[in-house]
């Protein structure tokens, strides 16, 4: 399995990179998929939500009204859930939301994601490049060259580049990411994904 590698002009050249088929040409696993972007967006939640309920609402603890011959139900507390301003009945509390999937599941996962990407024809190998300093018009070219401007993209790095990161951040469908950071929801969110070259092997060796 190859992929011919591109240059950030857009055009192919004559080198190919040889994609591990065990990896990028396995039977994807929709289930495995689900499963890992559940956790992923599970654990970003904060949860962080809370109401107050009746023990800790500020009041006065004195009796409201007398206890018969009002007609009505008797009261004893401004606190009551029943009355506006008082305390919430099992309202939210702070909470953990984190899931847990196994590490092959995991692997699996980004296994399948990366071959529907391969099999759809939205992998593409770009030689390594770098900026001298960090500007989004540059950046916005190599986009562009791939005709990808109106799409969202997925550049993974074999390690951490500034001025790359820097030069994406402002444009609203481009992300950099690299290759031991790759999870399964950025995969599947991002439309087509560009690779460095030196990035390969790295994404390879993560899931052996």
């Amino acid at each position: 399995m190859e992929l011919k590698v591109h240059n950030i002009k857009g055009k192919e050249t004559d080198k190919k990179v040889k994609l591990n088929k065990s990896i990028f040409g396995i039977e994807p696993n929709d289930h495995a998929i689900y499963l890992d972007v559940k956790q992923y967006l599970a654990n970003n939640r904060k949860g962080l939500h809370k109401t107050k309920e009746r023990a800790e609402i500020a009041g006065s603890t004195r009796k409201i009204k007398k206890q018969k011959g009002t007609g009505t139900a008797r009261a004893g507390s401004i606190k009551n859930p029943l009355f506006r301003g008082g305390g919430r009945v099992f309202g939210p509390r702070p909470r953990s939301y984190d899931q847990k999937v196994n590490k092959k599941v995991k692997k699996l996962a980004r296994k399948s994601a990366l071959a529907y990407k391969l099999k759809n024809k939205e992998v593409l190998i770009l030689e390594d490049f770098k900026f001298p300093s960090p500007k989004t018009s540059d950046y916005l070219k190599i986009i562009k060259a791939f005709g990808l401007e109106t799409k969202k993209t997925l550049l993974v790095t074999s390690e951490t580049n500034s001025n790359i990161y820097l030069s994406s951040r402002n444009l609203k469908n481009s992300k950099v990411i690299i290759n031991s950071e790759l999870n399964t929801y950025e995969i599947t969110d991002a439309n087509n994904i560009l690779i460095l070259e030196s990035a390969v092997e790295g994404i390879e060796t993560t899931l052996k």
